[in-house]
């Protein structure tokens, strides 16, 4: 057994105790209705016993309080073929949400996020802050009030919730000045392969940050945090964030080189800007940063919309053969996309061009026509910002099946993402596997229905309900937690636009 584990059994335990005494049961009283040993029960209440799911469900129904539910996966049947009409809004930003959630611990005084989503990858982090002791308050559905405590305790940290996202990285950042010395679980989420962790511990070595991997936690420790100039291992979001985030409240000028530019990494700097400290280069590849000790202001700040979001409909609209109105799309976050589609024939218009509600970021709206897609001669890839974003490629796996002609889709980031493509040929896709990054996609494909479970990976889930919005019939996609990840009540946006999608 870990010493998480072995933690975990401990405070069941103490709560299986707390809910006997509150009933005035001895430990032989339960012991009878348990039909067991009062030893059995006093090693259970000690933490020294393996408890089973089957032993915890007796002992809620013993003591009358349920100690453990059982998740049921959440299944849609959708019936496909049908096109899609009307107008959608595009929704604010997961990833942008989650990246400040983590950096309000970088402000003392009260901070006020607008426009956050209420999606699982946001309840994940929100639960991690309030154990830890920060006060979250929505003050209406989508606006959120956060308050730092006297003293934040780390020892009670959700490691449920934590391990249930990888997004707790970035508390990295945030938490180096809160103390010398702490530990946060190694995190879970999205499953694409290896996702190593040294970019992060490269980066914040340079400030004075010393993390090392202990038996599926990281044990964090500083002596001193001093300013630098680095460079970053690699040119990825979180490890951007993270750096950021350490730079921000260190003394000095920091500069940061090879820095992600991507929206939640320019949400991100913007919103530190807003807390008064300066931030140069926001938008390219090189970030300054002249970091500010004291950070006690009460402020509110408007997420921005997410390009993801938009890219799902823009690929559910070609791939349905749909004439839909987007609303609200973060166009510099789209540009590449959209030309690259206008290439293989995808029609649609600008309507209006026009300011986020945080002032900054250009949104448009778009309106899709019905097109005859052909598939573009060079491959598809992402790249940094402003290449085509790693979280949109995939969107261009069911619209390539849909265009005539071949198309490569070389997936260089992730070793296991394209794997998880292949699972449209069960909708009657043609993709061959070339290797663990790269497909090859023919079409076009006359999608039919079929049942599928979700695969781990918020994205290529997506693609799949797209695939079967397209596909005739009646088909089920099962336990969709990965897309309830990202996505906000999408069966809900889907079936305003003309779709059929149940729950069950």
């Amino acid at each position: 057994m870990t010493d998480r584990d072995q933690k975990s059994t401990r405070k069941i335990g103490k709560f299986i105790t707390d809910l006997r005494e509150k009933k005035d049961l001895t430990q032989a009283d339960l012991a009878k209705l348990l039909k067991t040993t009062q030893s059995a029960v006093a090693r259970m209440e000690a933490g020294k016993q393996n408890l089973s799911a089957d032993t915890l469900l007796r002992i809620s129904k013993a003591l009358n309080r349920q100690i453990i539910s059982l998740p049921e996966s959440i299944n849609f049947q959708i019936e496909g073929g049908r096109p899609l009409s009307g107008t959608v809004t595009t929704n604010s930003s997961k990833n942008g949400a989650v990246f400040l959630l983590c950096a309000s611990l970088l402000n003392s005084g009260k901070t006020t996020l607008r426009k956050i989503p209420r999606i699982e990858e946001v309840s994940r982090i929100i639960e991690v802050l309030n154990s830890i002791g920060v006060a979250t308050k929505w003050i209406n559905q989508h606006d959120l009030d956060i308050t730092l405590p006297s003293k934040i305790n780390m020892e009670n940290m959700n490691i449920e919730a934590a391990l249930k996202t990888r997004s707790v990285i970035l508390l990295l950042g945030s938490l180096i000045h809160l103390f010398n010395k702490f530990d946060i679980p190694q995190p879970g989420g999205c499953k694409l392969g290896t996702r190593t962790v040294k970019p992060h511990l490269f980066a914040l070595e340079n400030f004075g940050v010393n993390i090392k991997a202990v038996h599926g936690k990281y044990e964090v420790s500083s002596k001193k945090l001093k300013k630098a100039d680095i460079v970053l291992y690699e040119s990825g979001d979180t490890t951007t964030g993270n750096a950021i985030m350490a730079a921000t409240k260190i003394d000095g000028k920091s500069t940061i080189y090879l820095a992600s530019s991507n929206y939640q990494v320019q949400e991100l700097c913007h919103f530190i800007s807003k807390l008064g400290v300066r931030i140069d280069g926001i938008g390219t590849h090189r970030l300054t940063i002249y970091g500010k000790p004291d950070i006690d202001q009460d402020i509110e700040y408007s997420l921005s919309e997410d390009p993801i979001d938009s890219m799902l409909f823009v690929s559910a609209a070609a791939v349905t053969n749909s004439s839909i109105k987007i609303l609200r799309c973060p166009v510099d976050f789209l540009a590449l996309e959209l030309l690259k589609l206008q290439k293989m024939g995808f029609k649609y218009k600008i309507l209006n061009r026009y300011k986020a509600d945080n002032g900054l970021t250009e949104l448009v709206d778009i309106e899709t026509y019905p097109s005859r897609l052909t598939a573009l001669e060079e491959k598809i890839h992402p790249s940094p910002y402003p290449g085509l974003n790693i979280d949109n490629l995939p969107f261009f796996v069911p619209i390539a099946a849909k265009a005539k002609g071949q198309t490569l889709i070389h997936d260089w980031v992730y070793e296991n993402r394209a794997i998880y493509y292949t699972e449209l040929s069960k909708l009657g896709a043609n993709i061959n596997l070339i290797d663990p990054h790269r497909v090859q996609i023919n079409g076009p494909s006359e999608l039919k229905a079929a049942e599928i479970v979700c695969p781990p990976a918020l994205r290529p889930a997506a693609i799949i309900l797209i695939g079967m919005l397209a596909a005739k019939g009646t088909s089920v996609l099962r336990n969709v937690y990965s897309i309830n990840r990202g996505y906000e009540e999408i069966h809900k946006k889907l079936n305003n636009l003309g779709a059929n999608i149940k729950i069950f």
